[in-house]
C-alpha cells in the first residue's frame, strides 16, 4: 500500500514538474512572439509617423506659399492705390499752383485797375471843383443882375409850382368825384346782378311736419301699441307729436324743431326695420338714433366746408354748420341760406378786388348764432361773433358776423358785403315766411318758460303749441308738487304770453325701478 502511494506521489510530482517546465517553455516562446509583434507595430507606427510628418510639412509649405502670394498681391494692390493717390495729389497740387498763379495775376491786374480808378477819381474831383466854382460865379452874376438871392428865387418857384399843382389837383379830384357819382350806382348794381346770376340756387320753404311713409296700415297698430303706449313713449323720448290718422300708408310727425322731427323719423325707421316695438325698445332706439344724428350733423358740416373750399375750421364750428341743416330762418333753410350768402360774398369780393376766401368763410359763419346749444339773451349776430372769437377766427370775419345786422360798427370792407349778401339771399321772393319763424319762436318761448322752474328736466311743446308737456324728476318733485307746478306754469303762460286758443299743460312724473339679473 505504501508503495502504491509512493508511486502515485512520484507520478504526481513528475507531472507537476512537467507542467511547470511546459509553462516556462511556453512563456518563453510566447514572450518572444509578443516582443517581435510589438517591434513590428512600433516600426509600422514610426513609418506612418514619418509619412504623416512629411505630409504635414508639405501642407504647411503649400499654405505658406499661398499666404505669401496673397500678401504679395495685397501689397501690390496697396502700392498701386498709393501710387494713384500720390498721382492725384500731385495733379491737385499742380492745379492749385496754377490757380494760385492766376489769382496772383488777377490781384496784380486789380491793383493796376484800382490805381487807374483812383487817378480817374482825382481827375473827376478836380473837374467837379472847377464846375462848382464856375456855378458859384454864375449864381453870383445872376444874383447881381436880378437883385435877389438864389434861395429867394427857389422859394418863389416852389410856391408858384405849389399853387398850380393845388389848382390842377382840385380840378382833377372834382372830375373824379363827379364821374364816380355817375358810375357808382351803375357799377354797384352791375356787381350785385352778376353775383346773383352766378350764384342762383333753388328756394325751399320748410314746414313744421314730416310725413313718414309705411308699407301697410297694419304697421300703424303696432306703432300705436296697447292703449297708445308706444306713441306716448316715442313722444316722450323725442318731444314730437305723432299723428296716426286715416291717411293711407302715412304717419305725420309734427314739431317746430326740425332736429326732433328728424330724430323721430330715424327712430321710427329703425323700429319698423327691427320689428320690435315697445316702450323700452323705443327709448333704446331713440338714444342710438340721437348719437347717429349727431354724427350725421358733423358729416354734413364737413361736406359743406369741403364743398365751399374752406380750410382750418374748428371742429365745433363744423358741428354748428351741420346743425344749420335742421334749422330755418323765417321758413328758409339756414344751411342753404348760409351757403348762398357765402357764394354771393365770394363772388362780390372777387369783383371788388378783396379776398374771396375770407368773404366765403364769413358768409358761411354769419348766422352761427342762430344754432346755439342753449338759448341766450344776446342777438344772434353778437352771439355768432362771440363764438367766432372763441374759436380764434380772424378779426375781419368776427366783425362781419357781428355787424351784419348793425349791432356793432363795421371796421372792415368785408362787413358791408356780408350784410348786403344776407339781404339779397333773404329778399328772394318766397325765400322766407315770417309766420313760421314767429310760430317757432312762440313754441321755444313756451318750452323755455317751463324749463325755468326747479325740478323740470325736459319740456316739449306739441300740437302746434296747444299742449305743453313737462317732464319732471320723480326724486325732486312729489305728486302734489306736480299738480301745483302744472297750475303755476299755466298761470304764468296766461299772464306773460300771447297765444291763440288754449294751452294745455301736462306735467309727467314717472318713477322707475331698474335692477340687473346677473
Amino acid at each position: 500500500m505504501n508503495l502504491y502511494l509512493q508511486t502515485i506521489l512520484i507520478i504526481a510530482a513528475a507531472a507537476a514538474v512537467g507542467i511547470m517546465l511546459g509553462g516556462v517553455i511556453s512563456y518563453f516562446f510566447l514572450r518572444k512572439g509578443i516582443e517581435k509583434k510589438a517591434s513590428d507595430i512600433i516600426k509600422d507606427a514610426e513609418k506612418q509617423a514619418t509619412i504623416l510628418k512629411e505630409k504635414r510639412m508639405l501642407e504647411a509649405k503649400e499654405r505658406f506659399l499661398q499666404l505669401k502670394a496673397e500678401h504679395e498681391s495685397y501689397t501690390a494692390e496697396k502700392n498701386k492705390q498709393l501710387n494713384l493717390a500720390e498721382n492725384r495729389t500731385r495733379q491737385k497740387e499742380q492745379s492749385l499752383n496754377q490757380k494760385l498763379e492766376q489769382i496772383q495775376r488777377k490781384e496784380k491786374d486789380l491793383d493796376h485797375a484800382k490805381n487807374n480808378y483812383l487817378e480817374q477819381l482825382k481827375v473827376v474831383d478836380r473837374k467837379n471843383e472847377e464846375l462848382s466854382k464856375m456855378h458859384q460865379r454864375q449864381v453870383a452874376q445872376l444874383e447881381v443882375i436880378s437883385e435877389i438871392s438864389a434861395e429867394e428865387a427857389k422859394a418863389q418857384l416852389i410856391e408858384s409850382l405849389k399853387g398850380d399843382a393845388r389848382t390842377e389837383g382840385a380840378l382833377y379830384a372834382k372830375e373824379i368825384i363827379a364821374e364816380a357819382k355817375l358810375t357808382a350806382n351803375k357799377e354797384a348794381k352791375k356787381i350785385i346782378l352778376q353775383s346773383i346770376q352766378r350764384v342762383a340756387v333753388e328756394t325751399a320753404i320748410e314746414n313744421a311736419v314730416t310725413v313718414f311713409n309705411i308699407e301697410n296700415d297694419e304697421m300703424k297698430g303696432r306703432i300705436i301699441g296697447r292703449e297708445g303706449r308706444n306713441i306716448r313713449a316715442l313722444e316722450a323720448a323725442t318731444g314730437v307729436e305723432v299723428i296716426v290718422d286715416d291717411t293711407p300708408e302715412a304717419i305725420v310727425i309734427s314739431c317746430f324743431d326740425p332736429v326732433r322731427r328728424e330724430l323721430a323719423r330715424m327712430a321710427l325707421h329703425q323700429l319698423i326695420l327691427d320689428g320690435r316695438i315697445h316702450p323700452a325698445r323705443i327709448e333704446e332706439v331713440v338714444e342710438k338714433c340721437r348719437k347717429q344724428l349727431e354724427d350725421e350733423i358733423i358729416e354734413v358740416g364737413k361736406r359743406t366746408v369741403i364743398d365751399l373750399g374752406i380750410n382750418n375750421l374748428h371742429t365745433d364750428l363744423i358741428r354748428i354748420v351741420g346743425k344749420m341743416k335742421y334749422r330755418s330762418s323765417y321758413g328758409q333753410n339756414l344751411l342753404q341760406h348760409s351757403r348762398e350768402v357765402a357764394n354771393l360774398a365770394a363772388t362780390m369780393a372777387s369783383e371788388l378786388g378783396l379776398n374771396p376766401k375770407l368773404a366765403k368763410r364769413a358768409g358761411l359763419l354769419h348766422d352761427i348764432g342762430k344754432v346755439p346749444d342753449e338759448e341766450p339773451e344776446l342777438p344772434h349776430a353778437l352771439l355768432g361773433m362771440k363764438l367766432a372769437e372763441k374759436y380764434k377766427e380772424r378779426p375781419e370775419v368776427c366783425n362781419a358776423i357781428g355787424a351784419h345786422h348793425d349791432e356793432i360798427e363795421m371796421t372792415d370792407l368785408l362787413s358791408p358785403i356780408i350784410q348786403v349778401c344776407d339781404a339779397i339771399s333773404g329778399a328772394r321772393p318766397g325765400a322766407r315766411r315770417e309766420i313760421v319763424e314767429q310760430y317757432a319762436k312762440r313754441l321755444r318761448d313756451l318750452e323755455s318758460l317751463a324749463l325755468s322752474y326747479k325740478g323740470v328736466e325736459k319740456t316739449y311743446a306739441i300740437q302746434a303749441g296747444r299742449e305743453l308737456r313737462v317732464i319732471v324728476g320723480s326724486e325732486k318733485i312729489s305728486d302734489k308738487e306736480a299738480e301745483v307746478l302744472s297750475f303755476e306754469i299755466a298761470q304764468k303762460i296766461q299772464n306773460e304770453m300771447t297765444y291763440p286758443g288754449q294751452v294745455r299743460v301736462t306735467v309727467i312724473r314717472e318713477t322707475r325701478a331698474v335692477n340687473i339679473a346677473k
